[in-house]
């Protein structure tokens, strides 16, 4: 990630994108869902891009002009540019939700050193947009198969917004609170020294991967400031 946003150069997240994210995901086994997720993700945030940066760029070279509007080039290419980082950035997150489990994850960090509480956090973080999504769905149906209308036009999806909502934000709170009452139960705050069933290995290979990982985003961060001067 750090290389995508940091180095210079228009194709430089194309290049990484293809050369790293693309193989990681094939070695993995999940570019299928990876490609359909970055795009429907990405492809709104992408388009709304060229068309604000193109029209309205400003002073710059005309590509061509259609009545009032003129777009740039100075601007397409600024698009360009950042829709490759946002389909880069984009990659990065869900290829990382998409290849690690969440209970090996939050096992491999407290195995780092990791307080519990913090660990937490971070596989929860990544699990609420999934767990939402999974709610709104099962929600929509049940609505639906109760009669509610969610199709048509926009008098009728307003109407059923509510009772769409509604359901989801109170069946939040209740997990919320059940969360609670499963982590008090398992004596999550216990000073006591954990134990778990599954120890994940950390070969030689991996502690040398990681050094070198921190090591290159060091010297990507020196290079470019040295780019720059």
């Amino acid at each position: 990630m750090l290389c995508g946003l940091i180095l210079p150069g228009m194709w430089t997240s194309y290049l990484i994108l293809l050369s790293i994210l693309v193989p990681l995901a094939i070695w993995g086994q999940v570019l299928r869902r990876l490609s359909q997720l970055v795009f429907s993700v990405s492809l709104p945030l992408i388009v709304s891009v060229f068309i604000i940066q193109t029209l309205f760029w400003g002073k710059g070279t005309p590509l061509f002009e259609i009545g009032p509007f003129a777009p740039k080039l100075e601007g397409l290419l600024f698009s360009i540019t950042s829709a490759g980082r946002i389909l880069f950035i984009m990659g990065d997150f869900i290829l990382f939700s998409l290849a690690t489990r969440p209970d090996m994850l939050m096992i491999s960090l407290k195995q780092a050193g990791l307080p519990g509480g913090l660990a937490y956090i971070i596989v929860t973080t990544l699990q609420l947009v999934p767990r939402f999504v999974t709610k709104a769905n099962t929600i929509l149906d049940a609505q639906r198969s109760r009669g509610l209308e969610t199709q048509g036009n926009i008098l009728v999806r307003a109407k059923a917004l509510l009772p769409l909502v509604l359901p989801l934000v109170i069946g939040s709170l209740v997990e919320v609170e059940e969360r609670a009452i499963a982590i008090e139960a398992r004596a999550f705050n216990s000073k006591h020294t954990e134990t778990s069933l599954i120890e994940i290995p950390d070969s030689q290979a991996q502690k040398l991967a990681r050094i070198g990982l921190v090591f290159g985003a060091v010297l990507v961060i020196v290079s470019r400031f040295i780019w720059l001067s």
